[in-house]
């Protein structure tokens, strides 16, 4: 395989998810070798974070990654895209701490990458190719990664809500099944949680056109999917494992988040990374 950019620059406009401010968002095409590199274009210089497992620094409801002391937060759905695209190397110019949330999914971003089309290039993609069994878990949270020839994501949620409780989807990430099965699955979260998130400063910019709301009677918006919940965590677990590369491999998931979806990308940077 080859590696793969975008054709040509793509902009974006939306408020974050967390910070509730409004954040301007543009794709450049990269060189070969380059990696997803976000550039905090607010900040003096416009210092770079490269999109790697070894930079993430906090997995509080959203994945941050961090270098030289600037950061960058809830990237995981913009990188879910960029991995159902195949995409190598991409500049990401963000003026805010995060992107914006557009619906909630990551839908928009895997449109925006459409629009600005895929360019194949000239070197060859170093994948990160499963070739043993590797685990890792927390308590009754796992994720085994298992040979497979493809990128196939197998994950089991289990909520103790009566609404939610046991979800399970398996899905081939590709472009066509990614777009269609797991790109429109959106954020969740419970209302009874959203006084303490923001309380602690996040969820600044979460309202019912951005993040699937429930309570102790039900759903407070309508759903996509009847399984949105597992679906967006197959969509969110897409983006964290983009942090070691593109992947081929088949990942089984119970109970994960971002904090173990890191450790697992961590370990494969470790392990298959020369």
């Amino acid at each position: 395989m080859k590696q793969r950019t975008i054709d040509h620059a793509v902009k974006y406009t939306g408020i974050g998810l967390h910070s509730g401010r409004e954040v301007n968002l543009e794709l450049q095409p990269a060189e070969e070798g380059t990696g997803i590199v976000y550039y905090r274009v607010d900040v003096e210089g416009s210092p770079s974070i490269r999109a790697i497992a070894e930079n993430v620094t906090s997995t509080i409801r959203a994945t941050t990654i961090e270098e030289n002391g600037v950061k960058v937060f809830t990237i995981e759905h913009l990188m879910s895209a960029f991995h159902a695209h195949g995409i190598d190397n991409c500049k990401v110019l963000i003026d805010s701490e995060e992107p914006p949330v557009a619906d909630g999914s990551s839908l928009e971003f895997f449109k925006l990458i459409q629009s600005a089309g895929i360019k194949e290039q000239e070197a060859e993609r170093q994948e990160i190719v499963i070739d043993k069994a590797y685990r890792v878990e927390d308590g009754d949270k796992m994720v085994v990664a298992l040979p497979y020839d493809g990128f196939r994501i197998s994950f089991t949620s289990i909520n103790p809500h009566p609404l939610i409780g046991t979800q399970y989807f398996d899905v081939v990430v590709e472009g066509d099944n990614y777009e269609k099965e797991i790109a429109q699955a959106r954020t969740i979260a419970y209302e009874k949680e959203i006084e303490m998130l923001r309380k602690m400063g996040l969820g600044l910019g979460g309202t019912i056109d951005n993040v699937i709301v429930y309570n102790d009677e039900g759903w407070m918006n309508p759903l996509h999917y009847p399984d949105e919940l597992v679906r967006h965590k197959i969509l969110d677990i897409v983006g964290d494992l983009r942090l070691a590369g593109i992947c081929r491999g088949h990942f089984i998931a119970v109970k994960s988040g971002h904090a173990l979806n890191s450790v697992m990308a961590k370990l494969l940077r470790k392990e298959l990374v020369k």
